[in-house]
């Protein structure tokens, strides 16, 4: 029997196996979420605790789930699960609230690359290593340039269309160039494509003029924990990244915010990072999980990628803590088998990153993930289903109008 074959038999069991739930679970102390409380040290099975969350999909969805209480202990006890028990729970959370075959496309584009004023000891933009990555500043990209890539990156299949600048904010360029991001993102907006940006740290205005022009989601992530975040930048702190998260949820803007996994941190280091954003006030619309690509020259050059069991755990912990939320297996995926990935799309990934680089670093061959998509039955999102847990701009996709929030565009989207 090939390698692909036994993949699908083993996709199919597990499938069955989530859907059917077990019958016992370990016990220990216990952890409410929503109505049911999940066990989570070994210990004598008890037939009495709750299987909510991995038998949700029989059951139904409970609204008990969505929490934005967590304490740092209930995040620990959840990421320090046996880790089959652990994709075992987050499996039945993400059926009681999710389409388990169904995930994202999105395109990723460095629409300004290099010059970043920042020290992100990761990142290969930084001014700070440019000679030993080298990586030169270019200007920011023409419009009918980025247009083009997103033309090609919906007809490839992508629904979100994603566009990064190596700045340390809008606010660090002329009126011309933010101007120009601003139109790039209602053309594609009218391309019926969602629409993200990731483009610094953004002040309440900026917030609300990218808003105005029609962006479906602002991507600014964590990256880690608040007490590791000065071993990954000194230029700026966490309360920077948290304010500007802030500005871009009282704007309207869905939130895409999530971390790297690989930068030296521990696993008390990772536990923050979730316990950070699933205590957010409300819940990040999709929380990227990025394994970090060592790229030479930078500071972190020499750090050991993380495997894919590793970011498998990552992904469970995100599922059962923000239950609605759009989990993004991010860079770091040409590291992973396919079972690797199939592993975590089971512990409730429902988005991908696709197309040949991810900003500067190398990303998975498309083709390759058809033929995964196909190999685990998977289907792509159409744009503009409604987000559980968007905003308004995500609401207001999903049949409002193409362009801008303020009725000057009138093109219709359809799913």
């Amino acid at each position: 029997m090939s390698s692909t074959s036994i993949l699908r038999q083993v996709s199919r069991l597990a499938g069955r196996a989530w859907v059917a739930g077990y019958g016992q679970t370990p016990t220990g102390p216990a952890i409410v979420l929503g109505s049911s409380r999940f066990s989570t040290s070994t210990g004598a099975s008890n037939q009495g605790a709750s299987n909510a969350a991995s038998n949700g999909a029989s059951n139904g969805a409970s609204n008990g789930d969505i929490r934005t209480d967590w304490t740092r202990e209930e995040v620990k006890s959840i990421y320090e699960m046996p880790f089959l028990e652990l994709i075992h729970r987050a499996a039945g959370m993400h059926r009681a609230h999710n389409d388990p075959s169904m995930v994202q496309r999105c395109t990723l584009l460095s629409i300004k690359t290099g010059g970043c004023p920042e020290n992100c000891n990761y990142c290969s933009q930084s001014s700070h290593w440019s000679k030993e990555t080298g990586t030169k500043a270019e200007k920011l990209m023409d419009l009918d340039d980025v247009y083009e890539a997103a033309v090609r990156a919906k007809e490839a299949g992508s629904t979100r269309f994603c566009m990064g600048a190596a700045w340390r904010g809008p606010s660090q360029v002329g009126k011309g160039q933010w101007q120009r991001v601003l139109d790039a993102v209602t053309k594609i907006r009218a391309l019926d494509m969602e629409v993200c940006t990731t483009l610094g740290m953004l002040t309440p205005e900026q917030a609300k003029e990218l808003r105005e022009a029609g962006l479906t989601a602002y991507n600014h992530n964590l990256d880690t924990s608040p007490e590791y975040y000065e071993k990954v930048t000194t230029t700026r702190k966490y309360e920077d990244r948290l304010d500007t998260i802030e500005s871009v949820r009282q704007a309207g803007i869905s939130v895409c915010a999530g971390g790297i996994i690989g930068l030296g941190e521990g696993h008390m280091d990772r536990i923050g990072l979730f316990h950070q954003l699933a205590t957010l006030p409300a819940h990040p619309e999709s929380v990227p999980i990025n394994a970090l690509v060592a790229v030479k020259g930078t500071p972190f050059q020499g750090h050991e990628a993380p495997t894919g069991l590793d970011i498998a755990r990552c992904v469970a912990t995100a599922r059962i803590l923000m239950p609605k939320t759009v989990v993004r297996l991010s860079a770091g995926r040409m590291n992973f088998s396919f079972a690797d990935q199939a592993l975590c799309f089971l512990a409730g990934a429902n988005s991908i990153f696709d197309g040949d680089k991810l900003l500067t670093t190398p990303n998975n061959d498309r083709n390759e993930d058809m033929e995964m998509f196909d190999m685990l039955g998977l289907r792509s999102r159409p744009a503009f289903l409604p987000y559980e847990s968007g905003q308004e701009s995500s609401k207001e996709a999903f049949g409002g109008s193409a362009g801008p929030v303020d009725g000057k565009e009138t093109q219709k989207m359809t799913a």
